[in-house]
């Protein structure tokens, strides 16, 4: 996982603050000063606080868990859906629809609807409608990849939530919030920290900042990843062979034999 430096984020422009008369007080800890009425956020706080999100996220993806990603400002619909993509991660990059997390099951059951939409709209199943109920499916269908798509591959609530703005995204927040789920995000000055349990202080609207730290966090998560199959396959390598166990099965049960039925007739009786 490449290490976002100090310079990077000074190119990406994520020092900028929003205007000294739009702040939230909670955010002062991690403001360096001001110049021009704009905030300067304190990007040695930034990076510091990024490693720490990025180590949370890889832990908790190398233990399978999903993190969903939640942008759906304009600048930021597009790279947050590029790098959830990226990092096989679900993603709400249109609107976030109320219950998205709370009422999951009601999603669920859209997500399922939608999967019977694309099954009636495949070439072999399709010339069995008419053309008149096949564009009402196909209407529908465009409607739930739009509000929906990007969670199709979310089968259960999420370990974390990644989301750029959470002032945008307060009702998604406020949902995570709720179920206990832990918040990563990237806030700016008039943002409430302590709404947040990992916070990346850094400019929210510019792109080349949003892209940065959505790439770190999708990053972390391939990490996470990597580091799941590379466990898995220690822990495969460290298994002894199946000849193996066959042979020390032939060596021992003439020896215990007894012992092996007791064993065997205790098994049946649990």
């Amino acid at each position: 996982m490449k290490p976002v430096t100090v310079r990077d984020m000074l190119e990406a422009g994520a020092h900028y603050g929003h205007q000294t008369r739009r702040w939230n007080p909670k955010m002062k800890p991690y403001i360096y000063g001001a110049r021009n009425g704009i905030y300067i956020i304190n990007l040695g706080r930034t990076a510091k606080l990024l490693k720490d999100a990025q180590h949370f996220i890889s832990r908790l993806t190398s233990k399978g868990e999903q993190v969903l990603f939640v942008a759906t400002k304009r600048q930021a619909r597009d790279i947050v859906r590029e790098e959830a993509g990226r990092a096989k991660m679900p993603v709400v990059a249109h609107r976030w629809l109320g219950g998205t997390l709370t009422n999951f099951r009601t999603i669920k059951s859209s997500i399922e609807k939608l999967a019977e939409h694309e099954r009636a709209l495949a070439p072999e199943m399709a010339h069995r409608r008419p053309k008149k109920e096949l564009a009402a499916i196909a209407k529908d269908r465009d409607k739930l990849i739009r509000n929906i798509g990007g969670l199709r591959n979310m089968p259960a609530i999420p370990g974390a939530v990644f989301v750029v703005d959470p002032v945008e995204e307060h009702i998604a927040v406020a949902e995570a919030r709720r179920l206990r789920i832990p918040v990563i995000a990237v806030c700016d000055t008039n943002a409430n920290p302590d709404l947040v349990d990992y916070i990346i202080p850094a400019n929210d609207d510019a792109m080349r900042s949003i892209r940065l730290f959505v790439q770190a966090a999708a990053d972390a998560c391939l990490t996470g990843a990597q580091m799941s199959r590379d466990t898995m396959s220690r822990d495969f390598e460290g298994a002894p062979s199946q000849a193996s166990l066959e042979n020390v099965e032939i060596i021992r049960k003439p020896r215990h034999e007894k012992a092996v039925e007791e064993v065997e007739i205790d098994d049946e009786e649990a």
